[in-house]
């Protein structure tokens, strides 16, 4: 007779996702999963078959459900217009001028690290990025119905190159969380849209 599981799975998808998240995939082994989750190699495997890339999914997974609705905030809503795109992108700033928020999206950190050469990752990579260009092209949109950017705005290509601004802006701010400088790649994405 098995033994009964002496942890909770999402407790340690929750602990393996923020190890990931500061880390990366490559920079995080086992064994740091180990320690973090207190949880014995044996029993991490037989949790999450698959191993470490298994619990990498699954906590991209994770993070996809209970992270990105949070930083997405109002951008979600059916209502949502120039407003809620500005105050995503304000959000974005405000969490690059952060210690915790230089660590960047996991989602935007794994295309980086494993996308060209993880099928499985990237495709989680490109759910979210579908995502965000819906929720973009939505609230643009509502924004040409309400006049408040130019009628005649290509929406689905102005929300492609909004979340191109988006990611590229989390890639800077890693490097260099220079508020004038965040903030001027914002104002220029949305003079854009007129």
């Amino acid at each position: 007779m098995p033994r009964p599981r002496e942890f909770e799975p999402d407790t340690v998808l929750d602990v393996a996702m923020l190890r990931f998240w500061e880390r990366g995939y490559r920079a995080t082994s086992i064994e740091d999963l180990v320690k973090a989750t207190g949880v014995k190699p044996g029993s991490l495997y037989s949790a999450f078959p698959g191993g470490k890339h298994a619990l990498f999914l699954k906590s991209l997974e994770r993070y996809s459900r209970l992270v990105v609705p949070e930083k997405l905030g109002e951008l979600e809503a059916s209502g949502a217009s120039v407003a809620e795109i500005r105050g995503y992108f304000d959000g974005l700033v405000r969490d690059l001028l952060s210690p915790e928020g230089r660590q960047g999206c996991l989602l935007v950190n794994t295309a980086i690290e494993k996308a060209a050469e993880d099928d499985e990752a990237a495709a989680v990579v490109r759910g979210h990025l579908a995502r965000l260009e819906r929720c973009m092209t939505h609230a643009l949109e509502n924004a040409v119905r309400r006049g408040q950017v130019r009628a005649s705005l290509d929406c689905t290509g102005s929300a492609k190159l909004l979340v191109a601004t988006c990611q590229g802006l989390m890639v800077v701010g890693k490097a260099n969380p220079d508020e004038t400088l965040l903030r001027a790649i914002v104002d220029n994405a949305f003079t854009a849209l007129g």
